[in-house]
C-alpha cells in the first residue's frame, strides 16, 4: 500500500515557507498590532511586539541567573531561539517531526524533544513552563498537574493563549470560528483545584484580534486566485478541469476540499467574531505556599 500523503507536514512547509518569505522568521503566533497598521509588512512588526510583551512576563530568578524552561508546543523554535540569545536554557517539546526538525535547525543549543507534552518523560526540574499558543491543545486534567510535577521549587507556568469565552456555544452552532481554547471558565476552576495560583495576567484581545482579519484578506486573495484559474479551466478545458479535480480528490477528501474553499473564500472569521468568542490571555502562575499544620 502506498504511503498516506501527510497534508500537515506539507501545508507547515508551505506555510513557513511563505511566512518565512515575508517576515524573515518563522513565527507561528499572533502579531500584537497596538499603534501599528494592520497591513502584511508590518506583520514582523508585530509579531516581535507580541514576543517583547510575552518575555515581559518571564520570572526573574532570585540569583538573578538564567532560567531552565520548558517551550511546550514550540513552534518552529524562534521563540526558544530568542531564549537562547538571552542567555536561557531551554527544552523544546513539539510533537511534529518536520516541526522538530525545524526546532533543531533554528533553536541551536536547545534540547528537543518529539512527543507530546502529555508522553513527554523528561524529569527536570524547570524554572518555567511556558505555553505560547499551546494550552489549549492539552487537556486541563494535565497540563498544570503535569507541570507541577517537572518545575523546581518557586518554578512558574507562563500560558499566552486564547480560551473560549461563555459566549461560545461549539461548532454545531457557530460553524468553525478563529480562536479555540479551554472554557476560561473551565480554566479558572482548574487553576483553583491546582498546585497554582494567579500570579499575573493580561488580556490583550483587541490587541491581537487584527491577525485574524490580515490572515483572512490573505487567503481571500488565494482563494481568488484559485476561483478565477478553475473557472478558466472549466470554461476552456472542461476535460481537464475534471481530470484536476479527480486528481485533487486522490489526497483531499470532500469534507477536507469544503473547509479549504470556506476558508479560502468564507467571511465568517473576522476579529469581531474573534472578539467575541474569545479571550486571549497571557497568564503567570506560581505554586501556592505550603501551609505547615500546627
Amino acid at each position: 500500500m502506498a504511503d498516506k500523503i501527510d497534508t500537515r507536514a506539507v501545508g507547515l512547509d508551505v506555510g513557513l515557507a511563505f511566512i518565512r518569505w515575508l517576515t524573515g522568521a518563522e513565527n507561528l503566533h499572533y502579531g500584537l498590532w497596538s499603534g501599528l497598521e494592520v497591513t502584511a509588512g508590518n506583520l514582523r512588526a508585530a509579531q516581535d511586539a507580541y514576543t517583547v510583551k510575552l518575555f515581559g512576563y518571564l520570572p526573574a530568578m532570585p540569583s538573578g541567573g538564567p532560567l531552565r524552561i520548558l517551550d511546550i508546543g514550540g513552534g518552529a523554535g524562534e521563540t526558544a531561539r530568542k531564549l537562547l540569545a538571552l542567555g536561557h536554557q531551554v527544552e523544546i517539546v513539539v510533537p511534529s517531526a518536520f516541526l522538530a526538525a525545524r526546532c533543531r535547525e533554528t533553536a541551536k543549543g536547545a534540547t528537543v524533544h518529539e512527543c507530546t507534552f502529555e508522553a513527554f518523560q523528561g524529569q527536570g526540574p524547570y524554572d518555567l513552563c511556558l505555553f505560547s499558543e499551546s494550552f489549549q491543545y492539552i487537556p486541563l486534567s494535565e497540563s498544570l498537574p503535569k507541570c507541577a510535577r517537572l518545575l523546581a521549587p518557586g518554578g512558574q507556568v507562563l500560558i499566552a493563549d486564547c480560551f473560549r469565552t461563555e459566549a461560545y456555544k461549539g461548532r454545531h452552532v457557530h460553524g468553525p470560528q478563529a480562536g479555540g481554547g479551554h472554557p476560561l471558565v473551565a480554566f479558572r476552576a482548574a487553576v483553583d483545584a491546582s498546585a497554582f495560583t494567579v500570579d499575573a495576567e493580561e488580556e490583550i484581545t483587541d490587541a491581537v484580534a487584527p491577525s485574524i482579519d490580515l490572515e483572512q484578506r490573505l487567503f481571500h486573495v488565494l482563494g481568488h486566485g484559485v476561483t478565477r484559474v478553475s473557472d478558466e479551466i472549466r470554461g476552456k478545458r472542461p476535460k481537464a478541469h475534471w481530470a484536476l479535480g479527480k486528481a485533487i480528490g486522490l489526497f483531499l477528501s470532500r469534507k477536507r476540499r469544503e473547509n479549504l474553499m470556506q476558508r479560502l473564500t468564507g467571511t465568517s472569521r473576522t476579529s469581531e467574531a474573534f472578539r467575541r468568542f474569545n479571550s486571549y490571555r497571557i497568564i503567570r502562575l506560581r505554586q501556592r505556599e505550603v501551609q505547615n499544620s500546627v
